[in-house]
């Protein structure tokens, strides 16, 4: 499969995304005022830690495929994206094993707010809204170079930022369970 063909699948499917979290965030802002979709909030509050584990490793093994198997060099910014991801991995892994659902949801929603700020700023860089110095911390990369642009709005960071976003709203759903 072309890289053109895998970046184009891999934007629907955070697209799809998106538009799951904004619909899931309506469910929780209403869930009182919905009670016909309560089977829906059930599940999500029984299996966010879960859904959040598949969702956070899904991005963690992209994030390895692109840089590792298909050579795209991560900037400054994606690392520490990175950083707020993967340990993210073990938490909700470790979370849902043991039924953990206070320290493990604040904690998501902590190192996702913290992620998904640095990503915003980056596609801000990326889609040229605002201006930076080049990050020349890892050489060869530039934290405002753009190597994925689909739909007309996605790149890699506004990724980052809808991953970060879908499990933030997952752990409101856990959170309030718990």
């Amino acid at each position: 499969m072309a890289l053109e063909q895998i970046n184009f699948l891999l934007a629907i499917a955070v697209m799809i995304l998106q538009i799951l979290t904004v619909a899931f965030l309506v469910l929780f802002l209403f869930r009182k005022r919905l009670p016909d979709l309560a089977g829906i909030v059930d599940f999500l509050s029984n299996y966010g830690l879960w859904i959040g584990f598949a969702l956070s490793l899904a991005a963690s093994l992209m994030t390895l495929f692109y840089s590792d198997v298909l050579g795209i060099a991560a900037c400054i910014m994606c690392w520490w994206q990175r950083i707020c991801l993967y340990p993210q991995v073990i938490l909700f892994g470790v979370a849902a094993w043991y039924k953990e659902r206070v320290v493990a949801p604040i904690a998501s929603i902590i190192g996702s707010v913290i992620g998904g700020g640095i990503a915003l700023y980056q596609h801000f860089l990326q889609i040229g809204i605002t201006s930076a110095a080049p990050c020349d911390a890892i050489p060869g990369t530039d934290c405002s170079a753009r190597f994925l642009f689909e739909l007309g709005y996605m790149t890699f960071p506004l990724m980052s930022v809808s991953i970060f976003a879908a499990l933030i709203v997952l752990m409101l759903f856990v959170y309030r369970r718990a």
